[in-house]
């Protein structure tokens, strides 16, 4: 039975001493793995690997607690590869699993295991989402001794049958408590179920949760418990400070601090926060780029590898990189947004002063986010110093000297500074290359020359007057050329300079047009087609200043004289005037020159006047008297049904 949780806290002792005196060698590790350690310019053991890597060498189940970046990589990874030397490995059948929460955590822990599994003649391959399957399954079927793989992909690749944990001897889980985090454990304890009893396990953890617990008790058979810098993680080469800034200060001071010499990781909550960022940065001269699950994974990878490779001075990561990420160098950690709680916090603060090296965590807070940042700051058992932003592009002596600080002017400055080395570099290598092919042409030329007067020797001619002509030749086909030139210069100028005013129109009309959407009158341009309210000066119009000569239109003027209702001689067409001038009078009208008139009874029309109907039925009577044609017209019948009345 395993012990429980709450008693595996044995600390282990820090003895400075101690720990200088021994080395890996005195561990119990193979010669050829010491040796390869020692070249690697490792050769003095972390606390955590002095007490783990004899248990585990000895087949024992571990539980091993500490620090992101304490050396619990090679704690458990050199005891794996030492133990499964000298085995026959199966295809499709591992012998060895290590499980991670993220992909760029597994590919870590292979590149920090791989140099030592090839000493020792043992296969790895790295098993997460983002990278092909099919090479994966290829490789298992040649044969694997050791998968480093994401819960997830591992999971797919047993149900297509291309994997089985039959043959596993050691598992391990790294970063246990993230899983939990991410809601992996159901997939873990899944996966280890197919694992066969008896074989050696090993958890190693930040945090020991509930459900970690669940994880010991169920799995580990009487584990040996080893802890380092436990989760209040107060590390004392490790300074933690908070600057209170204004919101729209937040991102000058982002970019100052970036701007920083040195290696830097800013943490966001989010993706699209990721990238913005990162882009905000790169406009302001700083070499920056973005890493996020949202990224494919050759993306990702490359991103890392150019900033472990100094390309990239400033990563925007969010917490997908937080977790067991390991890049040498960072000495600067910026919290743009806070994290989401105490254990986010530590992890994102591990990426910095690993392995014994110095390191400053900075985190921006807002004036409403003071307290919520300060009491996770008291939930991780760090002690954090505060400091007040006035401006964002003006620091005190002691912030600038804690972030490394830099105005955007000088960062504006070196980067313009370093493109005008490029450019001078450019230069001076166009300039080797023109004195090159200047040099090339001349001695080309003299064995043209050379050749030119060979040939007029064995023609019989004068070589001097071959070389002569062809000189001449050249001299007018070089002149040709250059008035050929000179007119396509001039043809493309006059093209450039069309364009340029077909460009012009074009930004006058839409001009023209955005302020006719305006709607405003006094908006409208000079050059618009047609204005009523302009003068031909330019000026717009005023009733008082207009000439007799050149006056608007008026519909109400008649020729010289003001509008008149009573004239009728010069009206245009008007229904109700006769032409004697008189006004129209309904009951002088006659039947050849009446207006129209709905109720007129004729050959055109079925009906006549409302009132000509008789209830008898006998059809209208027609004011000329008598039947219409005879036709029978009773209003009521030719009417449509929804216009009858009754």
């Amino acid at each position: 039975m395993s012990a429980p949780v709450s008693a595996l806290d044995a600390v282990l002792p820090e003895d400075a001493d101690a720990e200088q005196s021994l080395t890996f060698g005195d561990l119990g590790l193979p010669e050829q793995v010491v040796r390869k350690l020692a070249q690697n310019g490792v050769t003095t053991p972390f606390p955590i690997q002095a007490a783990t890597i004899p248990d585990a060498l000895a087949g024992k189940d571990i539980l091993g607690r500490g620090r992101t970046g304490s050396g619990k990589t090679l704690s458990f990874g050199l005891p794996l590869l030492s133990r499964l030397t000298g085995g026959r490995t199966e295809k499709k059948r591992p012998r060895g699993v290590i499980l991670t929460p993220t992909r760029e955590l597994a590919m870590q822990v292979s590149d920090a295991l791989q140099p030592y599994g090839d000493v020792l003649g043992l296969k790895f391959k790295v098993v997460c989402g983002g990278t092909s399957m099919g090479n994966q399954i290829y490789a298992l079927e040649r044969g694997v001794d050791i998968l480093v793989a994401t819960p997830g992909r591992l999971r797919d690749l047993i149900n297509r049958g291309a994997c089985s944990l039959q043959d596993v001897e050691i598992a391990v889980l790294d970063e246990a408590d993230q899983m939990s985090d991410l809601g992996f454990l159901p997939e873990v304890t899944e996966l280890l179920d197919l694992i066969p009893e008896g074989g050696q396990r090993m958890l190693f953890s930040a945090t020991l949760e509930k459900e970690i617990g669940t994880l010991v008790d169920r799995y580990l058979v009487d584990p040996v418990s080893h802890q380092v810098d436990a989760a209040q993680g107060a590390v004392t080469t490790m300074t933690h400070h908070v600057l209170v800034v204004k919101p729209r200060d937040k991102q000058p001071v982002t970019a100052a601090i970036a701007a920083r010499k040195g290696r830097t990781i800013i943490f966001v909550r989010t993706q699209l926060g990721a990238d913005r960022v990162a882009e905000q940065l790169r406009d302001a001269g700083v070499r920056a780029d973005a890493l996020h699950g949202g990224m494919t994974q050759g993306a990702r990878t490359r991103t890392l590898a150019d900033f472990k490779d100094g390309k990239v001075n400033t990563l925007v990561a969010t917490d997908v990189a937080a977790r067991g990420i390991h890049v040498d160098g960072i000495d600067l950690v910026l919290n743009v947004d806070p994290a989401g709680d105490h254990k986010d916090y530590l992890h994102r603060s591990g990426r910095t002063a690993r392995a014994g090296e110095s390191g400053t965590v900075v985190s921006l807070a807002l004036p409403h986010q003071r307290r919520q940042i300060f009491r996770l700051m008291e939930d991780a058992g760090v002690d954090a110093s505060r400091h007040i932003i006035g401006r964002g592009d003006v620091f005190d002596d002691e912030v600038a000297r804690i972030t490394g600080a830099r105005s955007l002017t000088e960062v504006q400055a070196e980067s313009t500074a370093n493109s005008a080395k490029q450019a001078e570099r450019e230069a001076k290598d166009l300039a080797r290359r023109l004195e090159g092919a200047q040099r090339r042409a001349a001695e080309l030329r003299e064995e043209a020359d050379r050749l030119t007067a060979r040939a007029a020797r064995e023609r019989g001619d004068d070589p001097d007057e071959a070389v002569a002509a062809a000189a001449e030749a050249l001299a007018a086909e070089a002149a040709a050329e250059a008035e050929a030139e000179a007119k396509a210069r001039a043809a493309e100028e006059r093209r450039r300079e069309e364009r340029r005013e077909r460009k012009r129109d074009e930004r006058s009309f839409d001009r023209r047009d955005d302020r006719r959407e305006g709607g405003g009158r006094d908006d409208r341009r000079d050059d618009r087609p047609f204005n009523r309210d302009r003068r031909d000066g330019g000026r717009p119009f005023k009733r008082d200043d207009r000439r007799d000569d050149r006056r608007p239109y008026n519909r109400d003027r008649r020729e010289d004289r003001p509008f008149n209702r009573e004239r009728r001689e010069d009206r245009p067409f008007n229904r109700d005037r006769r032409d004697g001038g008189r006004p129209f009078n309904r009951d002088d009208r006659r039947d050849d020159r009446r207006p129209f008139n709905r109720d007129r009874r004729d050959e055109r029309r079925p009906y006549g006047r409302r009132d000509d109907h008789r209830g008898s039925g006998a059809g209208s009577f027609h004011r000329g008297g008598g039947n219409a044609g005879g036709r029978h017209s009773d209003r009521r019948t030719d009417k449509p049904r929804w216009k009858r009345n009754g």
